[in-house]
């Protein structure tokens, strides 16, 4: 099969996925005090796929630039694997996400994190995390990715996705 490629951040790509585009919500917990950020807590649940997100900036654009210092968001889309894209059958085929993120991140397919291939460190890395080993259409997922600024003791610049696209091979 021909690789083909979904641009994450084009409307007509996004489309195709069922979904109108990002939601992005400051914060390691979006929405409580002091964004989340309190000592030994366990885990946020926002990379949970059942979280509630509705109320998250929508449709909002993944490259802009986020904040300064120590600074966390979260950057989740709702998408649902079509039955062909660009004329292709993607049925039988891997499913796979694809970013690079400013400065750390964490990538969550329906709220699971692979460890080996889910964490993005440093800036200008591209990492890919597989949605799905054989594609099933009509099964929907949620891509939830955490960024972070960093060196997180003395953080630099601000938080974005470069890049974010669905390919199917």
């Amino acid at each position: 099969m021909v690789r083909v490629n979904l641009d994450l951040e084009k409307k007509d790509d996004l489309e195709v996925l069922g979904t109108t585009g990002w939601k992005i919500a400051p914060g390691f917990v979006p929405g409580e005090p002091n964004q989340g950020l309190v000592a030994e807590i366990k885990a946020s649940p926002a990379r949970l796929p059942d979280y509630d997100d509705s109320w998250w900036e929508q449709d909002a654009d993944f490259q802009e630039r986020r904040s300064v210092g120590f600074t966390f968001a979260w950057y989740r889309l709702h998408i649902t694997v079509p039955d062909r894209v660009r004329g292709t059958s993607v049925a039988g085929t891997r499913m796979v996400f694809e970013t690079n993120v400013d400065n750390y991140g964490e990538i969550y397919i329906d709220g699971v994190i692979d460890r080996v291939t889910g964490v993005v460190t440093g800036n200008n890395v591209g990492k890919r995390a597989v949605v799905e080993d054989q594609a099933v259409p009509g099964t929907s997922h949620v891509i939830a990715v955490l960024v972070a600024n960093a060196p997180l003791g003395e953080p630099v610049g601000t938080i974005f996705m470069r890049y974010a696209t669905i390919a199917f091979e």
